[in-house]
């Protein structure tokens, strides 16, 4: 407190009496001041090394740690040291995101026989319940991963139905299938209507009727 107020009145008083009045040596002023400087000094540095971090690390949408953030910012032109990009992240709280494992949800190597395309990737359709598609994706859950798969039709671009499961296996398609089927006979009274299904992740095509 006293070596602070010195240093505010500094341009009032002289530096040797203030250090008679609080019965203090100017060497010890002059050191504080000398390390109160290196620390102004080393906070503006710090500044700066936070903000370059945290902007990088945002660039890269949160997936860079320390490693890949050092290669980047020398890549960039700065000179920071990893344990100085470490110690930056941990002061402002940023935690990379953990890569996840990539889930394959097409399976085209079997001996399962596959239908004609039928579909001939023609996306049209000129009557509601004239051609379905559907797609399964995968979702990260903190029970684990979980399969999703939609029917959608093609005129209405509307969902018919979806099913989840924990694996993506046959259960997964023929829940999916009942639910819209079941959907699909609640608003038609078409009870033999031909309705095309592309099945877009196992490569199939099916037709299937009300």
């Amino acid at each position: 407190m006293k070596y602070a107020f010195m240093l505010a009145h500094v341009a009032e008083f002289s530096v040797s009496g203030m250090c008679r009045v609080f019965e203090i040596s100017r060497s010890g002023f002059y050191g504080w001041q000398a390390s109160n400087e290196r620390r102004k000094q080393r906070a503006v540095k710090q500044a700066a090394l936070d903000s370059v971090v945290k902007e990088t690390f945002f660039l890269f949408k949160m997936r860079y740690g320390v490693r890949r953030l050092y290669r980047e910012l020398k890549a960039q032109g700065y000179d920071y040291y990893k344990e100085g990009i470490a110690a930056s992240l941990k002061r402002q709280g940023l935690v990379a995101k953990a890569a996840r494992k990539f889930k394959a949800t097409t399976y085209s190597k079997h001996k399962l026989p596959v239908a004609d395309n039928m579909l001939q990737q023609d996306f049209t359709a000129t009557t509601p319940n004239q051609k379905w598609v559907t797609d399964i994706t995968y979702l990260w859950t903190i029970e684990g991963w979980l399969y999703l798969a939609i029917v959608v039709d093609l005129y209405s671009r509307l969902v018919v139905g979806w099913a989840m499961n924990e694996r993506m296996t046959t259960p997964l398609i023929l829940g999916l299938t009942h639910i819209s089927m079941k959907n699909h006979l609640k608003t038609t009274s078409c009870l033999n209507c031909p309705i095309l299904i592309f099945l877009n992740k196992i490569n199939r095509l099916c037709v299937f009727r009300a």
